[in-house]
């Protein structure tokens, strides 16, 4: 047995985040992110062509899809947005204009969790 390690270093075990990221899988609520995309503009809800069921959603009606989620227990969200310009360094993206900077503002201010 030479050559075996002593002393066996449990590097997945290390702490409790990596422990419950490699741990079984269980499928629950709470494990559940939902993704939702972002748009300038008032009262859109446009369904993306190559996600059947998938909505583009402007910041009033991305409240609404929240409100619903909350209720249905849905707890986290990803958030994608879609600039209402593009440019080759992305400045929409650090914009404190920005379309999810405006989103997340939204949501603090009418979604308490």
């Amino acid at each position: 047995m030479q050559g075996f390690p002593v002393r066996r270093m449990r590097r997945l075990r290390y702490n409790p985040i990596l422990r419950q990221m490699v741990e079984e899988t269980e499928l629950s609520l709470r494990r559940l992110i939902y993704p939702l995309f972002v748009v300038p503009g008032s009262g859109v809800r446009k369904e993306i062509s190559s996600m059947p069921g998938v909505f583009n959603l402007s910041i009033d009606e991305l409240l609404k899809e929240i409100r619903e989620l909350v209720e249905l227990g849905i707890s986290a969200i990803i958030l994608f947005g879609i600039p209402e310009r593009k440019d080759e360094s992305g400045s929409e993206a650090y914009s404190p204009e920005g379309i999810i900077q405006r989103a997340l503002s939204a949501i603090k201010k009418e979604i308490k969790d």
